[in-house]
């Protein structure tokens, strides 16, 4: 199965299930009181981390995603099932964002971590919940709101510790598997590997451990899109140690001052990250020739340079130990990369806004005066009772009245008589204060 680590799906809450208008019926009962239960609420599209997914490969072949709606309400008070949750499960290590907003709305970053990308709709209520000392038998219910709809563009990027970085042919799998129980391919020609192989390395008394990526060989001009690079430097920003593998026969100082140059051009925070150079191959020059290099590479990178030779096995517990003593902690890397994502319990509502217009009315009579009703919500309550507006017009009068709607028109100047428009409501605007 083939390695993936982007793909772009759509995701489509639940709706939540629509009010009853009921009212009780009985043999000897004739006119019995509004026993209208509620809507089931709908159910909610979330991202779940595993380890047992490897790669977005598994979700090919299924781009949209829908959570169960929540059912109706009926008669007798008797409340509509919510509808069911979906759960999507995704590799450790994805970031979801929301591609109309470019916002994050998910990062998972632990086994089993979950997070809603997509929320259900409430359930409308049923009409006996709008009884009152003046309206004993509403004839009215809500509609259930529509389920959260969103684009969204999934980027999985691996959680290792520790990531190999080289041009193809460096060494970087030879040197996996010389630390690590991982088992990638090798063989003696750029481009043997194509993903990304993780394996764990232990340390010498085996107290401690930590997860190594092979990133995929990168190329001159990979932070533009160019070769494999770009798929899979963004691998790199999860790891909290870089082991730059160089050859050690083919000019290793220009080898890292080009590879720097592409993680800088990718993201400049990659060269702050801790790291050190894993010169590699070093059983084909002669030892003059290794110290050599080795001492050009420190004076000029400041980093701490290990010979090896991964064929060979040599340098390698030295390797390993030095990756441990670099390694910073999780929780301080943690600090200073998590990303923020976007608070889906923040209702961000449109604030209140009037604007006015004249329609001409033609033939001598006086034009009409409309005032059109912007944000603040009134529209999403008017939906909600679309199906029984005229049955439902005093209720929302009174409602739009306490939440200062009618005081916001009457400063804004409108006049009785006038049009008020909401949505693809329009309403006559009456003074009460008058």
């Amino acid at each position: 199965m083939a390695f993936r680590d982007t793909l772009e799906i759509e995701v489509a809450a639940g709706n939540g299930g629509d009010g009853s208008m009921s009212f009780h019926r009985a043999k000897y009962l004739e006119k019995g009181g509004p026993d209208g239960g509620h809507g089931g609420h709908g159910g909610s599209v979330i991202l779940r981390a595993t380890e047992g997914v490897e790669s977005l490969e598994r979700m090919v072949g299924k781009r949209k995603f829908k959570a169960e709606n929540g059912r109706y309400g009926e008669g007798r008070l008797r409340q509509g099932r919510d509808g069911e949750d979906l759960i999507i499960d995704v590799p450790v290590g994805t970031t979801a964002f929301d591609r109309d907003t470019g916002r994050v709305v998910a990062d998972l970053t632990e086994p089993g971590q979950q997070q809603v990308v997509a929320r259900g709709g409430a359930g409308g209520r049923g009409n006996s919940t709008f009884v009152s000392a003046t309206r004993q038998a509403p004839r009215f219910a809500e509609l259930g709101v529509p389920g959260q709809k969103r684009r969204l563009r999934l980027e999985l990027r691996l959680i290792a510790d520790v990531g190999l970085v080289g041009y193809p042919n460096a060494g970087k799998s030879s040197t996996l598997a010389a630390l690590s129980n991982a088992k990638p391919g090798i063989a003696d020609y750029p481009f043997t590997t194509l993903s990304p192989n993780l394996g764990v390395v232990d340390s010498l008394g085996g107290e401690e451990r930590f997860t190594l990526a092979d990133i995929p060989g990168i190329i001159e001009g990979a932070s533009e899109g160019k070769g494999l690079g770009l798929e899979f430097l963004r691998h790199i920003s999860r790891t909290r140690l870089l082991v730059y593998v160089l050859d050690v026969t083919v000019n290793p100082v220009e080898e890292l001052r080009q590879l720097q140059n592409e993680l800088r051009s990718y993201d400049p925070m990659l060269l702050d990250a801790p790291a050190l150079i894993a010169l590699n191959k070093t059983e084909l020059v002669e030892p003059d020739i290794v110290q050599m290099v080795e001492s050009d590479l420190a004076a000029e990178f400041g980093m701490a340079v290990l010979p090896i030779s991964a064929k060979e096995g040599t340098g390698r517990d030295e390797l390993r130990q030095t990756i441990f003593d670099l390694l910073p902690s999780r929780e301080l890397w943690a600090e200073t990369h998590s990303l923020e994502v976007e608070d889906e319990q923040i209702v961000r509502e449109e604030p209140l806004r009037i604007t006015f217009h004249e329609e001409e009315a033609g033939d001598g009579e006086e034009n009409e005066r409309i005032w059109t009703v912007h944000g603040g919500g009134f529209e999403d309550k008017l939906v909600r009772f679309a199906r029984h507006i005229e049955d439902a017009a005093e209720y929302l009068a009174n409602l739009f009245k306490r939440q200062g709607l009618n005081n916001a028109l009457r400063r804004a100047g409108a006049r009785e008589g006038d049009t008020v428009e909401i949505g693809t409501f329009r309403f006559e605007y009456f003074d009460d204060e008058n």
